[in-house]
């Protein structure tokens, strides 16, 4: 309970210094709009934002989804295959390195300004952290685990179900919980390149009118939706990885008991 009235006192302190900054006309209302401005639009405009919520929303799931079945397929066959890793694993490293805005040309020649542009634009930001979070996770399986489990008749497949899947699904977890919140920004950054509907068209819309309440709505609702998408994770970690919360509880009950 105090962890969380932490952040939420601080959050209230800084409404609050943003309130009378705003309310003193210490700064231009265009550049730092009013709080009550800036909910006034979610009263006011919400069929708008819902109208650009949904494109947003569509190309972030479909895009972390594409990125959860690439990430994954990547990191197992780089475990399998060391020659596919050295091949495959600086090229992962160099996506990461190229800004988006460097390849936008390439990517609305390639995929237009359709929905498809703002998927590729998610794939690229997320399926890294995925895969690099799995493959970490198969690398902490050590070689006396895979000569016991062999030694035990365990076949390829069985080592992999038993010993390797469960070594990687904290790492995959892990990095699955920053793409989701990636997801979002890609799909925004994806819009900025150009469409008819997004919270990124809204947004630059918005600021070429000097309309920053509205800018201040639509960011503050891209923070609500990668809060939401983090959570989920979090949630589906909590349930396929309760065996491992399950084992620490029990390894730290003993510690808390002796104390």
């Amino acid at each position: 309970m105090k962890k969380s009235l932490l952040p939420l006192g601080f959050l209230l302190i800084l409404l609050a210094i943003w309130h009378i900054i705003s309310s003193k006309a210490v700064i231009a209302f265009w550049i730092i709009p009013n709080p009550k401005a800036v909910m006034e639009v979610f009263t006011q405009s919400h069929e708008l934002i819902w109208h650009h919520l949904k494109p947003t929303l569509t190309a972030a799931i479909s895009g972390l989804l594409i990125s959860i079945v690439i990430g994954s397929l990547t990191a197992i066959l780089m475990d399998v295959s060391k020659l596919f890793k050295q091949i495959i694993y600086p090229y992962l490293v160099v996506s990461q390195t190229v800004p988006i805005i460097a390849v936008a040309p390439l990517i609305i020649i390639w995929f237009g300004y359709g929905i498809s542009a703002k998927v590729f634009t998610v794939v690229l930001v997320c399926f890294f952290p995925i895969a690099l979070g799995m493959f970490e996770g198969f690398q902490q399986v050590t070689v006396d685990q895979l000569r016991l489990m062999k030694a035990l008749g365990a076949s390829g497949y069985k080592c992999f179900r038993y010993l390797k899947l469960p070594a990687g699904l904290p790492g995959f977890f892990t990095g699955l919980k920053l793409a989701a919140t990636y997801s979002v920004m890609g799909a925004v950054i994806g819009e900025w390149l150009g469409g008819k509907a997004g919270l990124g068209i809204y947004m630059t819309r918005a600021t070429k009118s000097f309309h920053t309440a509205h800018v201040f709505a639509v960011i503050i609702v891209i923070i609500l939706l990668s809060m939401t998408l983090f959570g989920i994770v979090a949630l589906l970690d909590s349930f396929f990885l309760r065996w491992r919360y399950q084992h620490m509880d029990e390894y730290v009950e003993p510690k808390r008991t002796q104390a």
